[in-house]
């Protein structure tokens, strides 16, 4: 079958970045294929079109720009956030979770999870990028397709549940982390 809008597929890829020496930064196996249902919007649409007409055992070697995929790297997901919106009901600032360089989960104003990288922490403050860890990427996908079929209602609600984090959590393991954050919505 040929891959179209609302079929399910799986398919094992290599992601490089960089231009000249590229670097792998994912990978997708056969025994751990990336499932998609196609036109869902869980994934980059300039990805699922370059799937679109493919079918069962066919490769693919493509690259998508910046503004196929996460944009160019912008200031404006550069945040100074107050100190205080890390500390815990006790008034604890959770350094655990909290530090130069890690991903923390949160939740924006509209309940929206993201997650930002800790660029600083200050007195008073601590400074999140929220860019897209890939933003500003060139990206090359080179892979093939390992199933292609129409989704079914079960394919829909299990991927649904995965990609919107409902499968037992955001990070899929249904608890709490140390230091009294959860996966989707930072520290409490």
């Amino acid at each position: 079958m040929k891959i179209t809008k609302d079929s399910y597929v799986t398919c094992e890829y290599e992601l490089y970045t960089g231009s000249g020496k590229e670097e792998i930064v994912e990978k997708a196996t056969p025994e751990a294929p990336l499932a998609l249902i196609v036109g869902a919007g869980f994934l980059l649409e300039a990805f699922e079109k370059q799937l679109m007409g493919l079918e069962a055992g066919d490769k693919f070697d493509f690259t998508l720009t910046p503004e196929e995929a996460y944009g160019e790297v912008s200031d404006a997901y550069v945040l100074e956030l107050e100190k205080e919106l890390f500390k815990n009901d006790k008034g604890e600032f959770h350094s655990d979770v909290v530090y130069e360089g890690n991903a923390v989960p949160m939740l924006d104003n509209q309940g929206n999870q993201l997650v930002g990288i800790v660029e600083k922490v200050g007195d008073d403050t601590v400074t999140m990028n929220f860019n897209h860890p890939l933003a500003g990427q060139t990206l090359h996908f080179v892979g093939s397709v390992l199933e292609a079929r129409p989704a079914t209602e079960e394919d829909r609600q299990r991927l649904t549940a995965q990609f919107s984090g409902h499968a037992g959590g955001c990070c899929g393991d249904d608890h709490d982390h140390e230091g009294g954050c959860s996966c989707c919505s930072g520290c409490h």
